[in-house]
């Protein structure tokens, strides 16, 4: 495993970036004693910047051991033309981009005992709901044809009444004629409607 590479402190000597280089290259080809010096060299190196650009510090130890993994999967293609050091810490750089995707797509847990309640509480206040929406439909179902249409196509399609106008094959006056009409009946139905409720 990784971590018991780990235990030993790396020599100064063993950081130089050529060393780092051999050790990476001696490794694509199978030297487990390079394996293990190059881990060790680089360990404190990935922990830093891992924990530089990760705002989880527990996350911190997994993002360097998956930083590893990583790198010693892909190691058949590292060819020295960068440093070990730099092929390391871009890999480490992508997996913190990656957990940070991860935890993005991720649902989170609320810390609200009843979170049901914290979702409604959130929505926004004012605006017609589903049942409004049906209630709306079941009200304009009662208007006359021409009305229906009128304030269907200027209200809630919100076309200019010159356009309804044409749509509907009538004057311009007429439209404004019907959805006045439209509204004054709607008006009634809802306080026809209003009054049941206060009544029950």
């Amino acid at each position: 495993m990784i971590t018991s590479a780990l235990s030993a402190a790396p020599d100064a000597t063993e950081s130089s970036e050529d060393s780092l280089t051999g050790w990476a290259l001696a490794a694509r080809h199978g030297d487990p004693a390079a394996v293990d010096r190059l881990v060790r060299a680089l360990h404190r190196d990935v922990l830093r910047y891992v924990a530089h650009l990760c705002a989880d510090p527990q996350a911190v130890d997994d993002l360097a051991q998956e930083t590893f993994l990583r790198a010693l999967g892909s190691l058949r293609h590292f060819e020295g033309r960068s440093s070990a050091r730099t092929w390391l810490l871009s890999i480490a750089r992508r997996a913190v981009i990656d957990s940070y995707r991860r935890a993005a797509t991720r649902p989170r847990l609320s810390d609200v005992p009843d979170w049901q309640l914290a979702v409604e509480l959130a929505q926004p206040k004012g605006l017609p709901g589903f049942e409004d929406g049906v209630a709306l439909l079941d009200l304009l179902a009662l208007l006359p044809d021409d009305r229906r249409e009128a304030f269907l196509l200027t209200q809630l399609l919100g076309l200019p009444y010159a356009e309804a106008a044409e749509i509907s094959n009538c004057p311009v006056g007429t439209v404004r004629s019907r959805v006045a009409r439209a509204r004054a009946t709607l008006l009634d139905l809802l306080a026809d409607e209003g009054a049941v409720c206060r009544s029950r």
